[in-house]
This record gives structure tokens, sequence and C-alpha cells, in this order.
């Protein structure tokens, strides 16, 4: 544990912020496995929402700072891929 008030300061900061962090994260990884279900279960219409939202939530995390932008577009590819595989 850190003596200096700063030092201790920083250590309740990042606590926070890493909270915050697992939040974002948890939500969008939620919306990809509900997108996926969909996928796999053949629901087109259910998948078409799914996709938009989880689309929404990786955005939402690369502008947060969680996911950096060529990840976030390389998800939102894989995703598009998987939409158009669905009939």
């Amino acid at each position: 544990m850190p003596n200096i008030k700063s030092a201790i300061k920083r250590v309740s900061v990042i606590e926070k912020k890493t909270l915050q962090n697992n939040m974002i994260k948890s939500a969008y990884k939620t919306a990809v496995k509900s997108f996926e279900s969909a996928v796999d279960a053949g629901e087109k219409e259910k998948a078409e929402e799914s996709f938009k939202f989880a689309v929404k939530k990786i955005d939402q995390a690369c502008t947060k700072g969680v996911l950096k932008a060529n990840t976030a577009s390389r998800k939102k590819s894989s995703l598009a891929k998987k939409l158009n595989s669905v009939k």
C-alpha cells in the first residue's frame, strides 16, 4: 500500500476506472454473445437487431478506449460476415 497521498489517490482512481472498463467490456461481450446465439438459432430478424446493438456496444467500447480502433473494426467485420451467412 502506498504511503504518499498522490499515490493513494491514484490507486483509488485506477480501481474505479478498472471497474468502469470491466462494465463496458462485459456489456459488449454480452451483446456479441446474444448476436451469436441468434445466428446459431437461424433467427435472421433477431440477429439483425442484436447485430445493431452489438455494433453500438463495440463502438462505445472503442470510444471509451477499452478496445483499439482496429480491434473494434475487426470485430464488427466478423459479426457482419456472420450476419450475412444467416439464411
